[in-house]
């Protein structure tokens, strides 16, 4: 993984399918044919997919016998979860803000005539 780690990551996230099959990894490792079984999309496409997902860091690949297994490696998504926790906390602050507004404006309406 050369660059910028997260942004492998985040740019890895960015398509649904690798999402999906990130989403299949986590009941357990497949072959590119199982990962390709719910989508419309051609073996090499999915083969595709699981690169750019193993550049990200979030798959590795191994063989067994005659397969090659895609195995779900969750680490960087707890970077990933960890980098936007910070996010997290600054609009839950901001909510908190907005609230306090609303009660404010709410009070201010029930005080008039």
């Amino acid at each position: 993984m050369s660059g910028d780690p997260l942004s492998a990551v985040f740019g890895a996230l960015a398509d649904p399918t690798r999402r999906a099959i990130l989403l299949r990894l986590t009941e357990g490792d497949a072959n590119v044919a199982e990962l390709a079984a719910p989508f419309r999309v051609s073996q090499p496409a999915i083969s595709r997919h699981l690169k750019v997902l193993e550049r990200a860091g979030l798959i590795s690949r191994r063989r067994r016998r005659t397969a090659r297994l895609s195995h779900l490696e969750a680490e960087p998504l707890r970077e990933a979860t960890a980098w936007l926790a910070r996010y997290r906390e600054y609009w839950d602050e901001s909510f908190e803000r907005l609230d306090a507004l609303l009660a404010t404006v709410q009070e201010d309406r029930t005080d008039r005539p």
